[in-house]
Order: C-alpha cells, then sequence, then structure tokens
C-alpha cells in the first residue's frame, strides 16, 4: 500500500511509527513536509520518502493522511487535488469539516475526518472517526486500521458530533493534567516532599484509569465503594459538591464544543475573492 502524510509533526510521527510497526506487508510511505529537520528526522528514523512539496513521485497513493495544521489546509491541500482522486483521505486535522476538505479536493468525497488525542504519540491515544456516505466497508476498515496504529477507535454517527469528541477526549488530556497539577500541590501544601506528591497523584491516576477499565460495573460504583460514610472521601466529595465541581466540567466541555464549532467556521472559510 502506498500512504503520503501531508505534514509530518508529531501526530504524523506517532502514526508512521505505529504502521510500520503493525502492518504486513509494510507500506510505502512518503511524507511532504515543507521543514527541512523534519524530513531529515522522518527519514533517518522510519527510512521514508520525503518531499518537500508535492510531486509527481507522490501522486500515485492509496491512503492521503492530512496531518498539517487546520489554518495551513487549504492551502497545502489544493496541489493536491489531482492526487487524492483515487485516494482515501483521512484527515486528522482538527475542527476542518469533511466538507471544506471536499471542495479543496475538487470535490473529492472518499474521506474519513478524525480527532486523535495527544496520548497517541505513546500509543495510548483514542480517536473519533465520522465518515460520510460516500466511504464504504472497507474504506472504513482502512481508516480504522490508520488511528488504530496509536491507540483506540470510536466511530459516532454525524460529523458534528466530532465537536463532542473534540470536547471529551481531544482537549481532555488538559483536564486531567491540571488535575493532576492541583492534587500534586495540594499534596505538597500538606507537607509532602513534592516528588512524593507527584509519585502518588500520577500513580493513583494511573491505578484509577486501569481500575474503571477493568470493572464491571459503572465508575459510579466503584466511587460508591470507595467513599465510607463519614470518612475522609466522603469529606472531599462533599466539598467538591459543594462548590458545583461535575456542573463546572460540564460547563467547560460545553465551551470546548462550542470553541471547536466556531474554529471550523473560522479554517473552513475561503479567502474572500
Amino acid at each position: 500500500m502506498n500512504i503520503t502524510f501531508l505534514g509530518g509533526g508529531n501526530m504524523a510521527t506517532a502514526l508512521i511509527g505505529g504502521l510500520l510497526k503493525q502492518a504486513e506487508p509494510r507500506p510505502r510511505i512518503t511524507v511532504i513536509d515543507p521543514a527541512q529537520s523534519q524530513r531529515e528526522r522522518l527519514a533517518r528514523e522510519f527510512g521514508v520518502q520525503t518531499l518537500a512539496a508535492a510531486a509527481p513521485q507522490a501522486q500515485a497513493c492509496d491512503l492521503l493522511v492530512l496531518a498539517v495544521k487546520p489554518q495551513q489546509m487549504r492551502e497545502a491541500l489544493l496541489p493536491l487535488a489531482a492526487q487524492a482522486r483515487s485516494a482515501l483521505v483521512v484527515s486528522v486535522a482538527a475542527g476542518i469539516r469533511c466538507a471544506d476538505l471536499s471542495r479543496w479536493l475538487g470535490g473529492h468525497t472518499r474521506i474519513v475526518r478524525t480527532m486523535p488525542n495527544t496520548p497517541a504519540l505513546i500509543g495510548a491515544g483514542i480517536t473519533g472517526l465520522w465518515a460520510g456516505p460516500a466511504v464504504g466497508e472497507a474504506d472504513r476498515a482502512l481508516a480504522e486500521q490508520v488511528v488504530r496504529a496509536v491507540g483506540e477507535a470510536v466511530w459516532v454517527a454525524q460529523e458534528p458530533l466530532l465537536d463532542a469528541v473534540t470536547a471529551l477526549s481531544g482537549s481532555g488530556p488538559a483536564y486531567v493534567f491540571y488535575f493532576i497539577e492541583a492534587m500534586q500541590a495540594a499534596g505538597a501544601r500538606l507537607g509532602l516532599d513534592p516528588e512524593a506528591a507527584a509519585r502518588l497523584t500520577l500513580a493513583t491516576f494511573r491505578g484509577a484509569a486501569a481500575l474503571a477499565g477493568a470493572a464491571t460495573v459503572p465508575v459510579s460504583t466503584l466511587r460508591e465503594q470507595v467513599t465510607s460514610k463519614g470518612g475522609t472521601t466522603a469529606a472531599a466529595l462533599a466539598s467538591m459538591q459543594s462548590h458545583g465541581l461535575a456542573a463546572r466540567i460540564d460547563e467547560a466541555m460545553t465551551a470546548a464544543c462550542r470553541r471547536a464549532a466556531e474554529l471550523a467556521d473560522e479554517f473552513g472559510r475561503d479567502p474572500q475573492a
């Protein structure tokens, strides 16, 4: 299989590494990136072909992966309209709707839009996917194979739901990091050595996430099992509830979802004639 990556940044690097590990036979990969340092790094690390711009040797591909920044997408795509005619196009760029990608690709409709998250960089990501009616089962399977190279995959039924995916799992790692920071700081303020507070916090998140993933009961049940009446956990949760933490989280994710839709409108505009 011939795969062309438009963009060679962190997400493209993760996907290339994952695909080369899992795929047999190994795909033939070409990366188009204007940055010489990126091209040299990818060629050295993976032995892939790299190009500074679209060229005839990059035209024949079965799969075109769009991995450039959203604000650069239109300009980067226009020279590749011919290349995309016979390819499945998979976008890992946030905030660019399939209709806009299709317009910039001359009406091409075999497009799958995805929303990965940063844990993909260590093979622990999760990606939301959406495909329009022109994408068949074989193409859906191929798109899922690509993103599963760096973690799990979840399909959504409607494209606007990718804004909710963005708010939940796309931005979600930042929420977790924020909570980790707060717990580490609180542990240190309560007298723990900062290194010990960091280790305790990180191990707690890892263990709790693993326990939730392995459980056969809802996470609410797990929470209740560790919350003894009148105990320390109950005191902490009562404080969180009194400050409306669940409602604040809901508000924050709603704001992220709304902003995702706004950015899609912004990134999808064509320059005024």
